[in-house]
């Protein structure tokens, strides 16, 4: 049987192990996203487990994606998502507290649950997290999302959202989405087609661009609104 002396070295060298662990593991997510911060995304972790779910479902799947960095996508594309998303995202620092407490009011009074997740929130759970809720991935969330905004400028964060959002059943991406709905390159999108897109978020396989919903339609109509009451497209230009 140990004795009590020969028990506390065992427990120090294994809290040394986790720490080492621990620090192994940021470490990895620090050089990923100063990786990332230059290097164009090729995939997400959403994309991932679309493909391997198909795969274990045996369902057809295509999947669309083209990057484009942010000065080949209409300036009307990232003032959309901002307009319908996240119309603080130009100051916050990740998240939205005044969303979030409305949110919370909201959801403890209705059954139809309301989000209020920033464009970086937003970012970090699709490049790197999974889709199922749970309280695990919200601090991973959180997490990720302090990551972004301390090592990426708010262009970079804009530039990779656009490029890896879903817009559809395996549309990823505005130039993708772009091409698939209107047959034009991201660069050419029009301020209401970028409305209508960004008026799918955040549940495009529900909302259809090509099909559009009167609840769509006018949830572009707001967002219409919305962008000229922001400023305009000089919003994404002085980031």
């Amino acid at each position: 049987m140990r004795s009590n002396k020969e028990k506390k070295p065992l427990l120090r060298r294994l809290i040394v192990y986790v720490l080492l662990f621990l620090a192994t593991i940021l470490a990895m997510n620090v050089l990923v996203a100063l990786f990332f911060r230059v290097v164009p995304v090729p995939f997400s972790s959403f994309m991932i487990q679309r493909r391997v779910s198909a795969w274990s479902d045996s369902v057809p799947y295509t999947s669309r994606h083209q990057w484009r960095p942010l000065n080949e996508i209409s300036p009307a594309m990232g003032l959309a998502v901002i307009a319908a998303e996240d119309q603080k995202f130009p100051n916050h620092f990740g998240f939205d507290w005044q969303a979030i407490e409305k949110a919370l009011a909201h959801n403890e009074r209705s059954k139809r649950k309301r989000g209020a997740s920033t464009i970086t929130q937003q970012t970090a759970k699709n490049m790197f997290l999974w889709e199922t809720r749970s309280w695990l991935r919200k601090g991973f969330e959180v997490w990720f999302t302090l990551l972004l905004e301390t090592l990426w400028p708010k262009k970079r964060i804009l530039e990779v959202y656009l490029n890896i959002v879903e817009f559809g059943d395996g549309v990823y991406g505005v130039e993708a989405a772009s091409q698939h709905y209107f047959r034009k390159p991201a660069k050419k999108l029009k301020p209401k087609e970028a409305a209508l897109l960004a008026a799918v978020l955040p549940n495009p396989r529900k909302f259809k661009v090509n099909a559009p919903t009167q609840q769509v339609l006018a949830k572009q109509a707001w967002i219409l609104k919305q962008m000229r009451q922001l400023g305009g497209e000089t919003v994404v230009k002085d980031l």
